[in-house]
């Protein structure tokens, strides 16, 4: 899918089904799920050191490598100042768009399993703010 029409999407349902931000509570901020992905690169960088740390619903920042030499789309997810690895490549493009026009996303872990494949061992979502 084409990254500007999947940021549109979600800005148009946040706007559907989400009351304007004066009628919220307290402040509260609004978060729409922009996508769910496994961890690539698990082996490569410091997620295999650090497994026993995490935890279910740690924050995680994803940042931009635009000068990464191996894939121009590719956004790091890091935990507490620790690369663990990439979003993969075939989930990177619409996160890549976004956070390069400023687009506001975070990230949080939703599932840690002990798998013999490091690839399906970390899943987490990314929500737009």
């Amino acid at each position: 899918m084409d990254p500007r029409r999947l940021l549109r999407a979600i800005a148009l349902g946040a706007t559907l089904a989400v009351p304007p931000a004066a009628a919220l509570a307290g402040g509260e901020s609004v978060r729409v799920l922009v996508q769910s992905s496994p961890l690539a690169g698990f082996r490569y960088h410091e997620a295999a050191d650090l497994w026993e740390l995490l935890r279910v619903g740690d924050a995680l920042e994803l940042r931009r490598e635009a000068d990464n030499t191996h894939d121009a789309r590719a956004v790091a997810v890091w935990w507490r100042g620790r690369k663990l690895g990439y979003v993969p490549r075939r989930d990177n493009g619409a996160l890549a768009w976004g956070l390069d026009r400023g687009e506001r996303l975070s990230a949080r872990i939703i599932r840690l399993t002990e798998h013999p494949n490091p690839a399906k061992r970390i899943e987490f979502e990314v929500y737009s703010e």
